[in-house]
C-alpha cells in the first residue's frame, strides 16, 4: 500500500525536524563524559565493512540470527556458553542441511540438553534456514543482499526481516544486523534517551512504525551532516547520556 498524503506529510515533518537537530552538541557531550575526543574514538568499533559482510557465509548468517533469537529474553552469557552445543545440534547452521531435515529431527531437538529447549525458538531455526536460502537464491548470498541494502532505509530492512523471517522483529532484528556488521542504528534505552533529549518526539520505547520513521530520518540527517557510519552515530548518541547500555 502506498503512502497517503497524511503519511507523507508526517514523514516530511519528521525529516524537517530531524534536519534541524545538530549532532555536534551530542558528540561534544559524549567526549566530555568519556574523557575527550581521543578517548571516545577508542570506544568506537571498527567502521562497518560492506565487502566483509558480502563475503559472510550463509551458515554464519543463520548462526547469528539464531543466537539473537535464543538470546532474546534470556541471559546472553548462558547462550554464549552453550553455543558450541548449539552448533553441533543444529548441524553447523548450514541452511541446506537444515531445510531437508524431517520432523523427527526437530522433535528430538526439543529434548536435546545441548541447547535451550524452547520449542518456538527451535522451530524458528528451521524457518530462518528457509528464509536465508530464499534470499541467497535471489541475491547470491544473504551477506551480499545485506551489503547492498542502504543504511538510510534500515526500517525497510527491519520490516523485511520481521515479515519474511521468524522471530526477527523489533530489537532482535536490530541486534542481528549489528552483530553481522551491517551499518545501522539500534534503538537501545540510551539511544532513545539521546534522541528524546535532542527533541525528537518519540515514545520511551520505540515500537511504532511512525516512531521508527522519525528515528530513521534523524539518523539520516546526522549521517549527512557528519559523514559518520550509522553504527558510530548510534554508539556516540548512547554514550552521551545515561549509563551507556549497548548502543
Amino acid at each position: 500500500m502506498g503512502k497517503t498524503s497524511t503519511d507523507k506529510a508526517s514523514t516530511d515533518k519528521a525529516a524537517t525536524k530531524a534536519n534541524g537537530v545538530s549532532f555536534k552538541a551530542i558528540r561534544a557531550r559524549a567526549e566530555k563524559r568519556k574523557g575527550g575526543a581521543k578517548a571516545l574514538e577508542k570506544l568506537l568499533p571498527k567502521k562497518p565493512n560492506a565487502n566483509a559482510l558480502a563475503k559472510l557465509s550463509d551458515d554464519r548468517i543463520l548462526t547469528e540470527m539464531s543466537m539473537r533469537v535464543f538470546s532474546a529474553g534470556f541471559a546472553w552469557r548462558v547462550i554464549e556458553t552453550k553455543w558450541p552445543g548449539f552448533e553441533e545440534a543444529f548441524l553447523g547452521f548450514a541452511p541446506a542441511k537444515l531445510t531437508f531435515q524431517p520432523d523427527e529431527f526437530w522433535d528430538r531437538l526439543m529434548g536435546d540438553t545441548r541447547i535451550v529447549r524452547n520449542g518456538a525458538k527451535i522451530l524458528s531455526v528451521r524457518d530462518n534456514a528457509a528464509f536465508v536460502q530464499a534470499i541467497a537464491g535471489e541475491h547470491g548470498s544473504f551477506g551480499k543482499f545485506l551489503a547492498t541494502w542502504p543504511s538510510s532505509d534500515e526500517i525497510g530492512l527491519l520490516d523485511l526481516l520481521s515479515k519474511r523471517g521468524s522471530r526477527l522483529g523489533g530489537n532482535t532484528g536490530q541486534m542481528f544486523l549489528r552483530f553481522v556488521g551491517w551499518d545501522g542504528f539500534v534503538t537501545s534505552q540510551d539511544v532513545v534517551a539521546c534522541l528524546r533529549d535532542a527533541g525528537l518526539d518519540i515514545a520511551a520505547e520505540v515500537k511504532s512504525k511512525g516512531d521508527l520513521a522519525k528515528v530513521q530520518a534523524q539518523f539520516n540527517a546526522w549521517a549527512e551532516e557528519t559523514g559518520l557510519p550509522y553504527t558510530h552515530l548510534s554508539r556516540i548518541c548512547a554514550m552521551s547520556v545515561g549509563e551507556n547500555h549497548t548502543a
